[in-house]
């Protein structure tokens, strides 16, 4: 509260001192104060080239020396902006904040939001500014500057969906967020599409309370609004109700259940000293060859160890209809759809750059971090996935009617 009331009597000061009266009056106050951080930037570039401070002449070990200034017109994200460039006497200096020759550096911006994107704070950002350039750029402002693309990010989640998608991977992962003055757990609903030229991409993230199929229903929902028609196959974790969301809104999809998840959560029922043969018992189950070795291995399994362990049987029984959907398709198109891999492969991006944070500042903080690493990761999916063109001849066969509209 203090560091509010400190700031509000900051901004008052600086607007009384500039005599601002208008938004455009702000805007080319600020506009100033980014001029004035980049020729100290430059100053400081201009210092560590020659090795000494001004005016420090006994600590001058080159035969370099500063040689005045030269203006120079740039575009910024506050538009054109006029700044005066430091110059050697030897012409050595090559300036990495603003380069020769280069006349747009509201890339400056996109290095703050880079930092952003790595996890590092605004605090970390800041002391970094200060280490490298020997400038000081408030939390406030940086926070600023990545609150810009909050607009970009509500652009991206309501940007129109291919009609069809063969494919779709939904999971959800969660975060500590500051709310109320409590820490809270909130999920980041995540779907990852693979359309009909094999290429993945996140259709979008979405925050809400803890995991929930009601509110899948809204994200499916919106994915519905945002153009997708129909959806061949949804792959997606033991949630309760999920199958149904699903089928609420895509009637004809598909449903496999992730078997990783399955895995997973029945062994927790079972003791350490029997889990080593209690999962080989599971792989003959989802490495089975079709269906019916498949059901030959689950009632195995249950001869075995329903007795022992009848919660962690009951669950692969319970939802065998949705975990064996894998065995109704070829090998390439099962190996796709029976785990939730490549959306968590993504999650793990995801928490690299999160896990320093013990916990986020609100749900805009949240979004800008995990958009920014969308955007970095996504930039690498550029081929499609393994075996695409065999997939796709199979989907042909088996989906054709609703394919070939697409095509």
């Amino acid at each position: 509260m203090k560091k509010e009331k400190l700031l509000r009597k900051q901004l008052r000061e600086f607007i009384k001192e500039n005599n601002l009266v208008t938004a455009q009056d702000a805007q080319d106050a600020i506009k100033s104060l980014m001029g004035e951080l980049i020729e100290e930037m430059l100053e400081a570039e201009l210092e560590n080239e020659l090795g000494y401070s001004r005016y420090d002449y006994r600590n001058k070990k080159t035969d370099n020396a500063r040689n005045g200034h030269s203006k120079k017109k740039v575009k910024t994200e506050l538009g054109p902006l006029e700044i005066s460039v430091p110059r050697d006497r030897n012409g050595e200096f090559e300036p990495i904040v603003v380069k020769k020759y280069q006349r747009d550096i509201s890339s400056i911006e996109d290095q703050i939001l880079s930092m952003y994107a790595k996890g590092m704070s605004t605090r970390d950002i800041q002391e970094h500014l200060e280490r490298i350039y020997g400038v000081h750029a408030s939390p406030s402002l940086i926070s600023s500057i990545t609150d810009k693309i909050l607009p970009v990010v509500r652009e991206w989640q309501n940007r129109p969906l291919q009609p069809i998608y063969p494919f779709i991977f939904i999971d959800a992962v969660h975060y500590s967020v500051r709310q109320d003055g409590q820490v809270v757990k909130k999920a980041a609903y995540v779907v990852i599409g693979i359309d009909l030229d094999g290429r993945k991409d996140v259709l979008g993230i979405w925050i809400g309370e803890a995991e929930s199929a009601r509110f899948w229903l809204s994200v499916l929902s919106d994915i519905k609004n945002r153009g997708v028609e129909d959806i061949l196959i949804i792959s997606a974790d033991d949630l309760a109700g999920i199958s149904q969301a699903i089928k609420a809104i895509f009637p004809q999809a598909e449903v496999q259940k992730c078997v990783v998840h399955q895995i997973r959560n029945s062994v927790r029922y079972v003791s350490y000293k029997d889990r080593s043969q209690f999962v080989k018992d599971l792989k003959a189950i989802y490495k089975a060859v079709n269906q019916e070795e498949a059901l030959s291995a689950l009632q195995a399994l249950e001869d075995k160890w329903q007795a022992k362990y009848p919660l962690a049987v009951k669950s692969w029984i319970r939802n065998w209809d949705e975990l064996s959907t894998c065995f109704n398709y070829p090998p390439e198109i099962r190996r796709l759809i029976y785990t939730t891999n490549i959306i968590e492969a993504f999650h793990r991006q995801l928490r690299k750059v999160t896990k320093s944070k013990a916990a986020l500042p609100n749900d805009d903080a949240l979004i800008k971090i995990l958009y920014l690493v969308t955007m970095d990761v996504t930039k690498k999916w550029t081929v499609s996935v393994k075996n695409w063109g065999l997939i796709l001849s199979q989907l042909i066969i088996l989906f054709k009617e609703r394919i070939e509209p697409y095509l």
